[in-house]
């Protein structure tokens, strides 16, 4: 259906994204544009996006030779088409608009029962409609910027010569030893076969094993780094954990980069490297979404008291990260600075900080990072007995050559190690653990034959996100969240 003032249809025009129109100053140019409405005021100005920028394009009706049937149909979220000429806007906020000469409704979207009204709605409403909350303008932002991100990743890793592995998402391995996984089986629930002593009999399974989702690709990637060199996984990863937070999720996506000839210092450069290459790219590739995404948090500040609000804005933050060297020191040295620490002392901590050897949470994490030294922090050398099995031991007996990268507002944003490539101390640590030995048989071979020293890390792809968007629920950095008793569309 088209303006009643047009009896005959457009001469078809080529579809332009509205990123394009407001960069373009081809006044007087018969243009097409798609996408859906946001507002539509004074039965006059239409305001248009197609997902291609966070920015509105104004389209203007003339209103008295309209269709009236038509312009009730131009509600909040309905899908049009105008063809019409490209004019400089005389209005605030925008160079040019949109002179409509035909419309077309593509699809109606009902005005009372459509949720996403244009007002000011919620993230914990928006999390309810996760399906529809791409249309809103943070949401917009907050995926742009992801898509920046992941594309930075791999465009850092190929530029470096690495190798992308992709590797399986259903294992046989609990490469963290949580046991804490999600099983993936084929049996039959409501009478599984059972063995003499009474247990499941998973030798009767699809894979005549027990199998899971995978924790992580760590070790399956340290099998190609020891041969090809230099490679890194990009994929999703899965925690069983009970954990109801806005730091914890059930599905979430890991870069695991393994290194062969590379040592713990190597490891903690490639790492800060990364960190700062990814924020860089999103700084120059994602600057109206950044600055909206600025403002936001801005807004969302000035609800809190003077002294939870940050010390810096968004961009400010994503400048000083990218271009400051993080601190760095072992864990032993951090130990001393939180035990004579003024909230320790002062007993403000939830964990408090009384002895060498505590496993540090998130506050002293982000004590360490915003209070003391005001900028990332990479810890090193961490006790084996709060460590993973595959750390390399240190001369001293009592450390595993282990590091962690703090960042302001997220805690812990990278965890790796130099790998331990000893077969005697690898076999001893397993061991020590409980691991069984003949089960990880594939990941002892790579110490018995030609065995080298390498090094790797994981970095949580949302909490990456997390940090550069300034969001600060991990269930609004990824489009559908998995959690405890979540698992939508």
């Amino acid at each position: 259906m088209y303006l009643k003032t047009f009896l005959i249809p457009p001469n078809i025009v080529k579809r332009t994204k509205v990123k394009e129109l407001l960069n373009s100053t081809a006044y007087g140019t018969e243009v097409n544009l798609k996408g859906w409405v946001r507002t539509f005021r004074n039965n006059q100005f239409i305001a248009v996006n197609d997902g291609s920028t966070i920015n509105n394009i104004q389209a203007v009706v003339d209103f008295q030779n309209a269709d009236e049937a038509l312009l009730k149909r131009l509600t909040t979220g309905a899908a049009i088409s105008v063809t019409g000429e490209l004019i400089e806007s005389l209005g605030k906020g925008q160079k040019v608009e949109v002179k409509v000469k035909h419309l077309e409704i593509l699809g109606d979207s009902d005005a009372e029962k459509f949720p996403l009204q244009p007002k000011k709605h919620s993230l914990e409403f928006l999390r309810e409609i996760a399906h529809l909350r791409f249309r809103t303008n943070t949401f917009n932002a907050v995926f742009k910027v992801r898509h920046a991100l992941a594309f930075a990743i791999h465009q850092f890793f190929n530029d470096r010569g690495f190798v992308y592995l992709h590797t399986p998402v259903i294992t046989a391995s609990d490469a963290e030893g949580a046991g804490e996984m999600f099983r993936v089986t084929a049996l039959d629930f409501d009478n599984p076969p059972r063995t003499e002593e009474g247990k499941v009999d998973f030798k009767q399974d699809f894979f005549g094993k027990s199998t899971n989702l995978t924790v992580s690709g760590q070790l399956e990637a340290e099998l190609g780094a020891m041969a090809l060199g230099e490679v890194y996984t990009f994929g999703p990863t899965f925690r069983a954990e009970n954990s109801n937070t806005a730091r914890h999720l059930a599905e979430f996506w890991m870069i695991e980069p393994e290194v062969a000839f590379a040592d713990l210092n190597d490891n903690a450069k490639l790492a800060e490297d990364l960190l700062q290459y990814t924020i860089k790219y999103a700084l120059d590739n994602c600057a109206d979404e950044l600055e909206f995404l600025k403002t936001r948090l801005l807004d969302e500040e000035k609800l809190k008291p003077q002294d939870e609000r940050s010390e810096m804005d968004l961009l400010t933050k994503l400048h000083f990260c990218s271009s400051t060297e993080f601190e760095r020191l072992t864990y032993t040295e951090a130990i001393e600075i939180l035990k004579n620490s003024t909230p320790n002392k002062k007993k403000k901590f939830k964990y408090l900080i009384e002895n060498w050897g505590a496993d540090l949470q998130s506050e002293h994490e982000r004590f360490l990072v915003e209070k003391h030294f005001k900028k990332p922090v990479i810890l090193t050398d961490y006790p084996k007995d709060i460590k993973s099995f595959y750390m390399r031991l240190n001369e001293d007996g009592k450390t595993v050559r282990a590091m962690d990268i703090l960042f302001p507002g997220i805690g812990e944003i990278i965890g790796g190690s130099q790998r331990e490539e000893r077969l005697e101390f690898l076999e001893k640590r397993m061991n020590e653990m409980h691991i069984p030995t003949d089960e990880l048989y594939w990941y002892l071979d790579t110490r018995k034959f030609g065995t080298a020293p390498h090094a790797g890390f994981g970095l949580g792809f949302e909490r990456l996100v997390l940090f550069v968007t300034g969001m600060t629920n991990i269930r609004d950095v990824i489009p559908f969240p998995r959690a405890p008793k979540t698992a939508e569309f």
